[in-house]
Order: C-alpha cells, then sequence, then structure tokens
C-alpha cells in the first residue's frame, strides 16, 4: 500500500524502518505523464522499495510567472503511482526543505555557462541543491532521471561524483508520443495544436544537417527559438510555444 509523508520529519522517522533494503528513488516536480511513469517502472524493476518524491522546486525557477503557472495536479498523480506500486511518496512543503531560506548552496562552476545555466540564471544551482537535498533525506541506493533533461542528468551525475555519494545515478530514455514530442508536464499546458506544432521540435532536431538549419526549421513552423546547440554527442533545442518552454534533445550520429 502506498504510504506518503507530507514532512520530512516523519519521512526520517520512517526512513528508518527502511534500513537494510534497496531503496530505489525517483525525483519529480509532480504533473506526472508517462515518462515519469517510465523511471518508476524501471525503479520498481530493480529496487526493493520504491520511493517518488512530488516537490515543485522553487528555487530552480528564475521566472516567478512560471513557477506560479507550473501544473499542479497532485490527486492524479497520487493515483498514477499507486497503479505503479510505489511504495512511499515523499511531498513536502518547500519550509521543510527550506526551513532558513535559501542559505546553502550547490554551485556549478564554469567559464562559460551553457543552453540551461546561461539562459535560466540559478536553474542549474536550484536543481543541484534540491537533488542533494532529496538523495541526503531519501538516501537511495539507486536515483532515476530523464535523458529529456540532459544537462540536469548530466550535471546531478558530474555532483553525484565530485561529492562522493554513494547512490547510482541511472540514466533512462526519453518516452515520446508517437510524434515524437517529448513527454513533458509542461505539455499540459499546450493546446492540440500546439501539440501538433510541437511535435516540430522532434523532427527538426532529427533530421536537420546543422544547427543553424535545424533553427530555421523550427522558426519556419512558428516556434521562437532560444537556442540549438550540440554538445556531448547532443543536439539541444529550447524554443517557446504557446508561451510555454520546451526543450529536448536528440543524439547526433558521428559527433
Amino acid at each position: 500500500m502506498i504510504h506518503v509523508c507530507e514532512d520530512v520529519p516523519a519521512w526520517l522517522n520512517r526512513r528508518r524502518t527502511r534500513e537494510g533494503k534497496s531503496i530505489g528513488f525517483v525525483p519529480t516536480m509532480g504533473a506526472l505523464h508517462r515518462g515519469h511513469a517510465s523511471l518508476v517502472e524501471r525503479c520498481r524493476a530493480e529496487n526493493q522499495i520504491v520511493v517518488v518524491s512530488i516537490f515543485v522546486n522553487p528555487t530552480q525557477f528564475n521566472d516567478p510567472k512560471d513557477l506560479k503557472k507550473y501544473p499542479r495536479t497532485v490527486y492524479q498523480d497520487l493515483a498514477l503511482l499507486k497503479s505503479l506500486g510505489v511504495d512511499e511518496v515523499l511531498a513536502p512543503p518547500p519550509a521543510d526543505f527550506y526551513p532558513h531560506g535559501y542559505r546553502y548552496k550547490v554551485e556549478p562552476v564554469t567559464d562559460a555557462p551553457l543552453m540551461e545555466a546561461a539562459c535560466r540564471p540559478g536553474f542549474l544551482q536550484g536543481v543541484l541543491t534540491i537533488v542533494m537535498k532529496l538523495l541526503n533525506v531519501v538516501r537511495p541506493r539507486r536515483a532515476y532521471f530523464g535523458e529529456k533533461d540532459y544537462q540536469q542528468l548530466r550535471s546531478v551525475k558530474e555532483m553525484a561524483e565530485e561529492f562522493f555519494l554513494s547512490t547510482e545515478i541511472v540514466a533512462c530514455p526519453t518516452v515520446r508520443a508517437e510524434s515524437g514530442l517529448a513527454e513533458s508536464s509542461r505539455n499540459a499546458r499546450l493546446s492540440p495544436e500546439g501539440l501538433e506544432q510541437a511535435a516540430t521540435i522532434y523532427r527538426s532536431l532529427r533530421t536537420a544537417k546543422s544547427c543553424a538549419t535545424a533553427r530555421a526549421m523550427l522558426q519556419a513552423e512558428g516556434l521562437e527559438v532560444e537556442y540549438v546547440e550540440e554538445h556531448w554527442g547532443r543536439r539541444f533545442a529550447a524554443v517557446f510555444l504557446e508561451g510555454v518552454r520546451l526543450i529536448d534533445n536528440v543524439p547526433v550520429k558521428g559527433r
């Protein structure tokens, strides 16, 4: 039976009863979809105890309006997690993770911020800080992250290695609709027409011969392009559509 902890102290007490069992962890911000479900399913297959967090982390939003608009679907999320066989859900308020405000931060150091780090000041800092807190609170053997947020995944892996964390960071493939559109909580804010238009992101990244060509293809479809770049053998894009910011990435052959 699924158990929900709505505060960190209660979870810490419950965590003590889970000693000696392998714990798998899927951190989320809620508004769950098939991509999250795939992470949970893999976690369920590889661990004795499955823990999922639902926490909309305020420190990774550089735009307060974006934080306010982020979809919150707690009851639907819990129903899905129950159907997937999740054991534990951690869903505390922000004050539990930031009881003294944002005093201490995990800061990635770089001379040339890329993509999300460049376009969303404080984003990776906020992500790494909350992931560090979550890993310390949950203390899982494995934690599962999707490749759709590849830069975030890479940063979390590097942080885990840098700080000698015992948790294995497990990368999981991006889940896509038949159109190729990457599953994302933000998709819920798009109209049916917008969902069709958004599928252009994947097609452009996959088929274009260069970043410049991909950018032109996206602009031709009416999307506002923030960036199209290649790093680490992958091609990345961030675009705006119907006021919603969407990101995606694909491997680039031969790179």
